[in-house]
């Protein structure tokens, strides 16, 4: 088994509603409600789910663009014999700082991403300075190669992003957020905004760069076969909580909780004469600041029962297959 690079344990995150002259809070959205991970390292990580289900705020908290509420985020900075976990929610500035290196983030559009008003170079070149790479012509030499390992030529550095294509763009941001060296990178939706002739591209790109360069990546999207082209194992998430985790391969032959498995039957199937039986889901995702009781999918399940509205599944591993887990009551874990 490969080693951890990351836990997440318990974290949660929620955003106030406020109303009135004093924005007197009247409530809480739950978009992260206590998510547990793991994370081993060199592999690819997905996380699918519907939109606003949390998987977006989830990896702004592990890159700590957002600061969760509660739980702990334990990483593994000294790899091999004598690991060394520290939870990045209790590193002091300095030590923060340092550790923000080792963990970068692609953002889902690469048009807003970038400033507009810097060229490339200016992009590349201050998180460089800030980092700690003191010499000019070291740190031009780095994004050079940064560049030129996304398939672009170094001399783009000079021009602004308005002069680049939306795959040249999505290819920038990834050298971009490859140029500290990083070991973890979060990758939000990174080709939903792209055509899809240009997908396929960045998509082995990413894979790649991975093995060249022995990366690790939580990858959030929404398209399931995208996810399973990339991923290793693949968690999947429900109104701020993960409720099937497992292997790509167990995930997509044997999925066991019904929502997992009304996503699958989405997923268009490329062959002739091919009619897959869809599932329909029935209803509206409920807000995520007044969540169901019990199973927060039993609103939508079409094998709910008495007992799912009441009693709150918790993930756990099959039986059969202890690398399988599943949070259904249904679900024979």
């Amino acid at each position: 088994m490969s080693e951890i690079l990351l836990e997440i344990k318990n974290i949660t995150r929620h955003f106030p509603i406020t109303a009135g002259l004093f924005r007197k809070e009247t409530g809480r959205i739950r978009a992260v409600d206590g998510v547990d991970l793991y994370v081993k390292r060199g592999e690819t990580l997905g996380l699918v789910g519907e939109s606003g289900c949390g998987k977006t705020t989830l990896g702004k908290c592990v890159v700590r663009l957002q600061n969760p509420d509660s739980g702990e985020l334990w990483y593994n900075f000294n790899p091999g014999e004598k690991e060394e976990f520290r939870n990045l929610l209790e590193l002091d500035l300095e030590e923060s700082f340092a550790a923000r290196r080792k963990i970068q983030m692609v953002f889902q559009d690469p048009y807003s991403s970038l400033n507009p008003v810097k060229n490339i170079f200016t992009a590349f070149d201050e998180p460089l300075k800030l980092h700690g790479w003191k010499n000019a012509a070291q740190r031009r030499e780095i994004i050079e190669q940064s560049l030129e390992r996304v398939n672009l030529r170094p001399d783009y550095m000079y021009r602004y992003p308005h002069e680049f294509s939306g795959g040249q763009r999505q290819r920038i941001c990834i050298a971009r957020s490859l140029c500290l060296q990083p070991e973890l990178v979060v990758c939000d939706e990174p080709v939903s905004a792209l055509d899809v002739s240009i997908q396929a591209q960045v998509l082995n790109l990413m894979k790649e760069l991975q093995a060249d360069l022995h990366l690790t990546y939580i990858f959030i999207a929404h398209d399931l076969s995208v996810v399973e082209y990339m991923s290793d194992r693949i968690a999947v998430m429900y109104l701020g909580k993960i409720v099937e985790l497992a292997p790509a391969d167990s995930l997509y032959n044997h999925p066991r909780h019904p929502y997992t498995e009304a996503l699958l039957s989405a997923v268009p199937v490329p062959r002739l004469g091919a009619k897959p039986q869809r599932i329909i889901l029935e209803g509206d995702v409920p807000s995520p600041a007044d969540p169901p009781s019990g199973c927060r999918f039993h609103t939508r399940c079409r094998k709910c029962t008495d007992e799912c509205r009441t009693k709150v599944p918790l993930l756990r591993p099959l039986r059969d297959e202890p690398d399988h887990q599943v949070a259904c009551i249904l679900a024979g874990n």
